[in-house]
């Protein structure tokens, strides 16, 4: 049994002594390697030529982004220069729907009114509008929604140089008519300043000069929106049974394309995914969701602001599906007596002799008696 232990004690006496060679051969195998590493990294750093300074390149931009970010404020609150922008409906909704809380802005803002072209092509009617506007820079903003296809050619001089948004097919009495009203709402939301958003035509025009328009609608408690409960064919006979529960034909509402509104509700507008789907599902010819969309809306979201009526005077003394449109034949100082007389209405629960604001319909020929009549019936 002795003899048959030696072997085994003899082994492990030589195992113990070649383990540590073996150690020692990785180990300067390790540092071989190591070596060799840092010097073909060395070589290739000088073979493509980096250094030091690609490094510290890096550092002045990150720098900069700080201080950029220093100024971010003034950033935010300068309303865009180019209205020409690639975001899509959804996501320039989206950020149309930013709304500060903290009420109190810790810089001067002048309230600005948004005026919004909504219109096929050209402006007919630009020059009355330029006289209109001239001498109060600062206190207006204006935006054009034109068929996509349409190039506008204004003058750079021309208070609607530029003044285009981005823009898609719209058509009357269909949820389109109301997808680029509310893209002309998010794109003026942009701006902080515009506090006021009217929606108007090519072939609008003021009744009123700049100051008497702009005193009106910032003074008054009150949006002027149409929106009544009409119990006959074209009020509540348009009414889905579909629409519950979002919309109970109690609720349902008609009014005037053509509004005025205030930033609260505009915000409602932009941001509003509940009543949508269900217009835009339900509510088709002859249905026409442009006149039942934003009354019915926004008389269930806020009826105590809104005056349940229109600012802009239309004629539908002809008949028809559409109202009266006037040429230049048509532009006498009759004409434009009737458009200020006769009238009765409230404003901030006063009654009040200014009813009307704008007026529609006026086509292209109706430009220069209307230049002529402006300074006696206009004020401008």
């Amino acid at each position: 049994m002795e003899e048959g232990k030696d072997p085994i004690i003899v082994t492990r006496t030589n195992q113990t002594r070649v383990l540590p060679q073996r150690l020692l051969q990785l180990l300067v195998l390790f540092l071989v390697l190591c070596f060799t590493f840092s010097v073909v990294s060395i070589y290739m750093i000088r073979f493509f030529g980096i250094n030091n300074n690609s490094l510290t390149n890096v550092r002045p931009s990150l720098l900069t982004c700080n201080r950029e970010e220093v100024k971010s404020l003034q950033q935010s609150i300068k309303p865009p220069s180019n209205l020409m922008h690639e975001m899509s409906d959804e996501e320039l909704l989206w950020r149309a729907s930013f709304v500060p809380r903290v009420k109190k802005f810790p810089f001067e803002r002048v309230p600005k009114v948004a005026f919004m072209f909504l219109t096929k092509g050209p402006l007919p009617l630009a020059p009355l509008w330029e006289r209109f506007f001239k001498g109060h820079e600062g206190r207006y903003s204006i935006y054009v929604h034109s068929l996509p296809s349409f190039q506008p050619e204004f003058a750079s001089t021309s208070v609607f140089y530029k003044r285009q948004i981005p823009s898609k097919v719209s058509e009357w009495g269909k949820m389109s008519m109301c997808d680029a009203e509310r893209r002309l709402m998010a794109n003026a939301l942009l701006d902080m300043s515009n506090e006021w958003f009217v929606l108007l035509s090519e072939s609008c025009i003021p009744l009123y000069n700049f100051t008497t328009i702009y005193n009106h609608i910032s003074q008054s408690k009150y949006s002027f929106i149409g929106a009544f409960d009409d119990p006959g064919p074209f009020g509540r006979g348009r009414y889905n049974d579909h629409m519950l529960p979002e919309v109970n034909i109690t609720e349902w509402r008609k009014g005037s394309q053509w509004f005025e509104i205030n930033r609260k509700l505009a915000l409602y507008i932009v941001e509003d995914n509940k009543f949508y789907p269900k217009f835009a599902e339900f509510c088709k010819p002859a249905c026409y969701v442009d006149e039942h969309y934003f009354p019915t809306m926004l008389t269930i979201k806020a009826p105590n602001l809104l005056a349940n009526r229109s600012i802009t005077w239309v004629d539908w003394s002809r008949g028809g599906a559409h109202p009266a449109s006037f040429g230049g034949s048509d532009i006498t100082e009759e004409f434009m007596k009737k458009i200020f007389e006769g009238h009765k209405c409230s404003y901030n629960g006063q009654p009040s002799s200014i009813c009307f604001l704008f007026a529609r319909k006026f086509s292209p020929s109706a430009l220069q008696p209307l230049f002529l009549l402006a300074p006696k019936f206009l004020g401008f």
